[in-house]
């Protein structure tokens, strides 16, 4: 999540354990120590790629934080000796823990056993959510004003912990949804992610894979029983098989579940994670190799990973993101990020039929 969830989760947490004791100073510190595993972002790992894949590393591991809990409490028990170690243990590893577990639940990835497993990403929240952090913002505002206001943080802390809880349901709605609607096509089996599209729970993107082609869908929960309207975008399975052979391109494919782009532009093979942002307008895409050779033996040669210029979204996109969570209007566009009265008006419509 953004750095200010964060803090507004980490200083909330603190004032509910010692606001008793410290009053406003427990929510400062709790803010400040709930925003201290993003501290990972000022260190370079050297490339593109590897900065990406490695944020959300060893900083939101439960390896490394639920130790260092421990010392700091222990540290903290010998400096402020009447609280007990069991307290200052409950305020370091609430904040600690709650950290990368709130990361998990969006798209990015947190690794959460770094450097045992995968990165866990469960895609039910957007990164930013204001039903998210508007209960646990109001509760630190008003824990700074009048101390310790523990009953205004438990009711923050319970509706936000809510929300998350919907945020799973709504997103077990919506792939209920998609897998009966793929049924029989051939791609109910195919890779598939379902998220949340930005700045809420309401209206959710679904992208399947399948060798040749993805498809994108966008439906909400407000749509009733609208047939979905499902979008096809190319895939080149020679681009990836290229990538895989690459260093960059197998680990960015583990980092992202394989929910990856490739394309061939200016003679540069560039990666592209399409779970973040939405098409047209994905923040992360990486140039990792440079192409050798001519059409005939065209040839890949690594180069050091660097990242593309966030492309410029339609000025257009966010009144008609808004519109369409709302079901204001019927279909949104990806290929063109505009809305249209009918799927078919849009550029890569398509009818569901049986996979290729």
């Amino acid at each position: 999540m953004d750095s200010i969830t964060q803090a507004a989760l980490g200083g909330a947490l603190g004032g509910a354990v010692l606001g008793h004791r410290f009053g406003r100073a427990a929510v400062v510190a709790g803010a400040l120590l709930g925003t201290l595993p993003d501290m990972d972002v000022l260190i370079d790992y050297g490339d593109a790629v590897a900065n990406f894949s490695q944020h959300r590393g060893f900083s939101h591991s439960l390896l490394v934080l639920v130790p260092l809990a421990v010392v700091l409490a222990a540290l903290l028990s010998r400096w402020q000796r009447s609280v007990s170690f069991r307290r200052w243990l409950t305020f370091t590893g609430a904040i600690l823990i709650t950290h990368p577990l709130l990361d998990a639940f969006t798209t990015y990835g947190t690794q959460l056993l770094w450097p045992l497993g995968p990165p866990v990403a469960w895609h039910s929240i957007f990164i930013i959510d204001p039903l998210y952090t508007l209960p646990l913002l109001v509760a630190v505002v008003i824990a700074l004003i009048r101390p310790p206001a523990i009953r205004a943080l438990t009711v923050g802390l319970v509706l936000s912990s809510l929300y998350l809880a919907w945020s799973l349901a709504a997103q077990q709605w919506v792939d209920h949804r998609v897998q009966q609607a793929l049924a029989g096509t051939g791609y109910q089996t195919a890779p598939r992610m379902v998220q949340p599209m930005p700045f809420s729970t309401l209206l959710w993107r679904a992208t399947v894979l399948h060798r040749e082609e993805r498809l994108e869908i966008v439906t909400g929960l407000l749509d009733g029983d609208v047939p979905l309207h499902i979008e096809g975008f190319p895939r080149d399975a020679n681009l990836v098989a290229s990538a895989k052979q690459l260093d960059d391109g197998r680990r960015l494919e583990w980092f992202t579940g394989g929910f990856l782009d490739y394309r061939l532009e200016d003679g540069r093979l560039v990666a592209t994670d399409i779970r973040l942002g939405v098409p047209g307008a994905h923040p992360f895409q990486f140039v990792i190799a440079e192409a050798q050779g001519g059409p005939d033996n065209l040839a890949w040669q690594a180069v050091r990973s660097t990242r593309l210029p966030r492309p410029m979204i339609n000025e257009d996109a966010w009144p008609a993101l808004f519109r369409r969570t709302l079901t204001l209007s019927p279909v949104l566009c990806l290929h063109e990020l505009k809305l249209a009265s009918t799927g078919a008006a849009c550029e890569g419509a398509l009818p569901l039929r049986a996979a290729p």
